[in-house]
């Protein structure tokens, strides 16, 4: 097959292998996203994209984008907006794109965009910045730590998110640990979510400190998890629930429920088994769960 018509997308060489671990195609991926579209797209909306991109797949070059590329189809909405404060492009402005819809989302796969990074934000109709409607931590082991210890902290921060309203829901990464997400009601200014984010893995870190770490400076970080805060920063981004890694293998950042948690066996899941789940059970991501705010802290 030497093209594949999506829409508005015409992909050349769908059999193009883009994991050679397993020989994943394009062709293939196309599929998993026109499963995944409705539950993937539910959660880019209003969210600007960026993008990991490996033109020729998993072993070729990679590179992180931001601003729409060249030749860029007039169909793609996109908007210029200003870097946040304290990111790597203060005082530039850069312009990205919203995928809004599947062909976008076919779009960017055809230009090698494995992976679609999002912020805790979204821009709303007239281009206004919003407070930010999620909260989120990134739990990341530390060898011989893996995904069980990564549970047991999991636990720990959503007992504590409960204290102050919050719910947490659980996504496993599809690289080694998992994200927690908590449902905002967009009434706390960003820096505010950053500082609690801070403030919360200080605390967990402080109280088990054989367990949990809660600065990324530290060398030796061997069987802990680290409580990434940071990404409730405005300039930082998460990857997406539903979005593929570019990692050896297809895997997926997955949400998960709390009872699939308990399994001891608890593992990544990779595109073929969210397709799965996604067209036997529907989007898993609870989005009926009231938004919280978060207190404020010294």
């Amino acid at each position: 097959m030497s093209a594949l018509e999506v829409g508005r997308v015409t992909m050349r060489h769908p059999e193009k292998v883009m994991y050679p671990a397993t020989g994943t195609t394009k062709g293939e991926l196309v599929e998993y996203l026109r499963t995944v579209a409705p539950a993937l797209l539910a959660q880019l909306e209003g969210r600007p994209v960026t993008r990991v991109r490996l033109p020729d797949g998993m072993g070729g070059e990679r590179f992180f984008e931001k601003n729409v590329p060249r030749g860029t189809p007039a169909w793609v909405r996109h908007r210029t907006l200003r870097a946040a404060p304290g990111g790597p492009d203060e005082g530039k402005t850069v312009d990205l794109p919203f995928l809004d819809e599947l062909d976008g989302l076919v779009w960017a796969l055809n230009l090698g965009a494995l992976e679609l990074h999002t912020p805790q934000w979204r821009v709303g109709p007239r281009g206004g910045v919003r407070n930010p409607d999620r909260f989120v931590v990134d739990l990341d082991p530390g060898p011989p730590a893996g995904l069980a210890e990564c549970v047991v902290v999991a636990r720990l921060v959503a007992d504590r998110l409960r204290a102050d309203g919050l719910e947490a829901i659980p996504v496993t990464s599809g690289s080694k640990g998992l994200q927690l997400y908590a449902p905002l009601d967009g009434k706390a200014p960003v820096m505010r979510v950053h500082a609690y984010g801070r403030s919360l893995a200080r605390e967990l870190a402080a109280e088990h400190p054989d367990l949990v770490l809660a600065t990324s400076g530290r060398e030796d970080r061997t069987g802990l998890v680290f409580i990434d805060w940071s990404q409730n920063h405005p300039a930082k981004t998460t990857i997406t629930p539903y979005s593929l890694r570019a990692r050896e293998q297809p895997r997926v950042a997955a949400p998960r429920t709390w009872a699939e948690l308990e399994d001891p066996g608890l593992a990544q899941l990779d595109f073929h088994e969210v397709a799965r789940r996604v067209g036997t059970e529907g989007d898993l991501y609870p989005w009926d769960l009231p938004g919280g705010s978060v207190p404020r802290v010294d």
